[in-house]
């Protein structure tokens, strides 16, 4: 048996015979079907081919991206953070290679993952099982889970710490479920939220954003978006980290309130007037 992965969105469903007949995933309004149709490939042909390395990053002290080249799926960037000897995996992308494996396990492995919302899903379970470690989802996004499996801890609530200094809090928005990673970062004095895109570094980069559907266009209402601006609120951190490898590097608390009051006003027909 297969376990067959979308290649428009990266997620990896249970072993099969056959191929599934449609991408949950990318069947709902907040992704999309390829227009030339639904795609199916495996872990195993992607090794085989040749063509996908993953590439890592130092960005700062304690953090390592870690994206695939070419890009595969959505072509998100994961986030390796390490805070007292605790290392956690910040979302997943689909490609999981022997030499990205050495990589990890010659610096530690990895302790524990977390997913901002379903579509980071990708081969989480693979990692998981590769380097034996919990993986993280909130209760509010479990229906989305296409490969179960008894490493996934679905948390509730609005917040938990999976290691101290290292703390997931439910926003929703993009997804009801969708989470963010505070960093707490003490000893460098500059807090760090990592965010997917349940907040969204735009082009811009003083600015973020907050979407139901990013490739539909489809916006939050005015109501939630100041929901998750106020839950962020209480948080220290200075800089914000994307799935796009798009940060903010100073004063990113700031840029996010500043950012939603935007939002809200363009939403209430209060920022322009065409």
């Amino acid at each position: 048996m297969e376990k067959y992965i979308c290649k428009t969105c990266g997620t990896q469903y249970p072993p099969s015979n056959q191929k599934p007949e449609i991408c949950v995933i990318c069947t709902e309004e907040r992704q999309y079907v390829h227009p030339s149709g639904q795609q199916w490939t495996t872990l195993k042909k992607m090794c085989e081919s040749g063509t996908y390395s993953n590439c890592f990053n130092n960005e700062q002290k304690g953090l390592k991206s870690m994206t695939t080249d070419p890009p595969f799926g959505i072509g998100q960037t994961a986030y390796l953070v390490e805070e007292q000897g605790f290392r956690l995996l910040w979302d997943c992308i689909s490609y999981l290679d022997t030499k990205t494996i050495e990589v990890l396990s010659l610096n530690g492995g990895i302790d524990a993952i977390a997913l901002s919302h379903p579509h980071y899903y990708s081969t989480q379970v693979e990692w998981a099982e590769t380097f034996q470690c919990p993986i993280y989802i909130h209760e509010d996004d479990r229906q989305w889970v296409q490969r179960p499996s008894d490493q996934i801890i679905f948390w509730n609530g609005e917040s938990i710490e999976i290691s101290k200094g290292l703390v997931l809090h439910r926003l929703g928005g993009h997804f009801k479920g969708g989470a963010v990673l505070h960093w707490v970062n003490e000893n460098e004095n500059r807090g760090v939220l990592l965010t997917g895109d349940i907040i969204q570094v735009v082009s811009d980069k003083q600015w973020v954003s907050f979407m139901y559907s990013y490739p539909n266009l489809i916006p939050l209402p005015a109501k939630k978006v100041e929901e998750m601006a106020n839950t962020v609120k209480p948080l220290k951190f200075n800089q914000l980290f994307n799935a796009f490898h798009k940060e903010i590097p100073d004063s990113a608390d700031i840029a996010v309130q500043r950012s939603a009051a935007r939002y809200i006003s363009a939403l209430n027909g209060e920022l322009f007037n065409t």
